[in-house]
């Protein structure tokens, strides 16, 4: 059976308190910051800025710093050239999200219709 790619969400508090979202594709850890907070109702974006790759080493990193928030795996819903829908299977359960490319920078958007009907 193929491994799950991972994700974790670190929250991390230097320079300013943010989250960094960060999914395992194509053996690194694809990445974003996002400056206030994961979205909590489909109402509402939020900004996510694409920051270097990381290595998948990161994926258990903490410091003084920086500690996870959730961890987990992550699954594909569906993509196209300009969004990518996804599951996040965390330590609360399954949360999808999609990342839409504004073509600046990126939006997070909580999904209305979520997995098992949770919305």
């Amino acid at each position: 059976m193929a491994t799950r790619p991972v994700f974790v969400l670190h929250d991390h508090r230097k320079p300013r308190p943010h989250f960094d979202l960060r999914l395992e594709q194509d053996g690194v850890l694809r990445s974003w910051a996002v400056p206030k907070g994961m979205p909590t109702d489909g109402r509402r974006d939020q900004l996510a800025v694409a920051v270097d790759d990381h290595d998948l080493a990161h994926a258990t990193y903490t410091d003084d710093d920086k500690s996870i928030a959730d961890q987990g795996w992550w699954d594909l819903v569906d993509r196209s050239d300009r969004r990518f829908v996804f599951d996040l299977h965390g330590q609360q359960g399954v949360v999808r999200y999609a990342l839409i490319d504004t073509g600046r920078d990126w939006l997070l958007h909580l999904v209305k219709d979520q997995p098992g009907g949770n919305t």
